[in-house]
């Protein structure tokens, strides 16, 4: 008898009743909580406990927890039908894509499940483009130090973060790695083998950092120079974050590659890609592909998000509560100008710049009800979702104070 065979004949153990299960694998640093529901900006607990969520998922939760329009479009697709796979037509596909594109540089549209996956898909059309074009040697790709593209083998490698590389073997091959917002170090790095240029308008995981508006101009020239394609991570900072549908229009830019998830799906798992006509021509039939891609109830709950975020208003509303929201953070550094070295941001993806340690703040800010997320650089963000109110802002602004009033200051 096989010692597998022998193993799965064993009774298994019965189930443990407290703390964190040892069935789920240990993949993540997981605070001790669990929450029963979410109202709005404010998850509960089966206690209970009600916490004010300034993490939002990790930036996911555009329109908080619960939220009546997502809970009725999900469940009115629910009845009718769940899954066809891309095997045929997805109505609810096809009226996401064309509002899209309708409200964005897009032409084409790739429906996926995660940022990851619509990173994978900017990275293969990237490559796709040069090869249908006649470029074949053109395959690698520029990225920025600080990067976070997803935790799948080619997007670590564009990455680059060491931490994430250990131990799985050789890095995937094709990614040239630059100072982040550094222009003479990404002119350097083009050779005749590049294809594009891949950045995060602001990098979220990488400690809240903006590429100022005029570097991303001088992206845009470069890649128009070198007849480069110029692809935009956008999946954390996208979908009305920083107060525009996306972060790149502040700069005025329109880019060949878009990967769009997190708050697209407002909760639901839903990721895409946006690619110009151009962009779009190497990913044909058998190309590519995704098997629960813009299933119906992706798209019932993608339309649902979009109709709140396109509705005249909202994003000024996004732009007001950003300035409330920094607002009240100064203040929490004027208060606290030992603990906290900057304000950071754009719109409502927000951090600070800490002088003590984030994972002693964050859960100092759990003992105050409040709910953040770290980020590298010692950096905690405040990701809130985008219908926060003033009322709201303000006491987390007093959570967070109290909290980091706890953390003694490293001398």
């Amino acid at each position: 008898m096989s010692a597998s065979l022998a193993a799965s004949e064993t009774p298994k153990a019965a189930a443990h009743t407290t703390g964190p299960s040892p069935a789920v694998m240990a993949t993540y640093a997981r605070q001790d909580l669990v929450f029963e529901r979410g109202e709005g900006t404010w998850l509960v607990t089966a206690e209970g406990e009600r916490y004010l969520d300034f993490a939002s998922g990790i930036a996911v939760n555009v329109l908080g927890h619960a939220h009546p329009s997502l809970i009725a479009a999900l469940t009115e697709q629910a009845h009718k039908l769940w899954h066809t796979s891309n095997l045929y037509r997805v109505a609810g596909q096809e009226r996401l894509a064309e509002r899209l594109v309708a409200a964005t540089f897009a032409d084409r549209v790739f429906f996926c499940n995660s940022g990851a996956e619509a990173c994978e898909a900017a990275i293969k059309a990237a490559r796709r483009y040069q090869y249908v074009t006649g470029h074949p040697e053109r395959w690698r790709i520029i990225t920025f130090e600080g990067a976070f593209h997803g935790r799948t083998l080619a997007t670590i490698a564009a990455g680059g973060n060491p931490r994430y590389l250990e131990g799985f073997g050789p890095p995937v091959e094709g990614f040239d790695q630059v100072p982040f917002a550094e222009l003479a170090a990404t002119e350097a790095a083009i050779g005749p083998e590049t294809a594009a240029i891949f950045i995060e308008p602001v990098q979220g995981e990488g400690g809240i950092n903006v590429a100022p508006p005029e570097f991303m101009r001088d992206l845009r020239a470069l890649c128009d120079k070198h007849g480069l394609l110029l692809m935009l991570d956008e999946v954390q900072c996208g979908m009305g974050r920083t107060g525009k549908l996306f972060a790149h229009e502040w700069a005025g830019i329109t880019p060949d590659l878009m990967a769009v998830a997190k708050g697209i799906g407002g909760g639901f798992p839903l990721g895409a890609l946006l690619a110009t006509e151009e962009a779009a021509k190497g990913l044909v039939a058998g190309t590519h592909g995704s098997t629960f891609g813009g299933n119906p109830l992706a798209m019932a709950v993608g339309n649902a998000v979009l109709d709140a975020v396109l509705e005249p208003g909202f994003l000024d509303q996004v732009r007001q509560r950003t300035l409330r929201l920094k607002q009240a953070l100064a203040a929490v550094q004027d208060q606290l100008p030992d603990h906290v070295e900057e304000v950071r941001g754009e719109g409502l993806l927000t951090g600070l710049k800490l002088k003590v340690p984030v994972p002693a703040v964050i859960k100092a800010a759990i003992g105050e009800k409040l709910l953040v997320a770290g980020a590298s650089g010692n950096v905690v963000r405040m990701l809130p979702p985008l219908n926060i109110t003033d009322e709201e802002i303000a006491d987390a602004a007093e959570r967070l104070a109290r909290a980091l009033e706890t953390v003694p200051v490293q001398t």
